[in-house]
């Protein structure tokens, strides 16, 4: 994914745009790789703010933590955990922006 804009998200994290077409139509990436709880699901809640409707945002993280706390975090708002994958000890989350 190309990195074309910077979202501010806090020192040392980087939401970037992506380039349209790629898996879900993925248009944001949050790299949280290396934080542990609460920092990653807090700066997903920070982004998710930040973007539109219809935007997807991709978030990888490698706290464990996150895949209780991920869902329950979507759970709670309007938007749409499309996908989550874990291979490597590496977690991707995709969601859909809904409001």
């Amino acid at each position: 994914m190309q990195a074309v804009h910077v979202f501010k998200t806090g020192t040392g994290l980087r939401c970037t745009m992506g380039e349209q077409g790629e898996g879900h139509g993925i248009t944001h990436r949050l790299d949280v790789l290396g934080f542990n709880c609460p920092v990653p699901v807090a700066k997903t809640r920070e982004a998710l703010e930040e973007l539109l409707a219809g935007n997807v945002l991709e978030v990888l993280a490698d706290d464990p933590e996150t895949l209780h706390d991920m869902p329950l975090l979507i759970g709670r708002g309007p938007h749409n955990l499309l996908e989550v994958a874990k291979q490597e000890g590496e977690i991707r989350f995709i969601i859909e922006v809904k409001s």
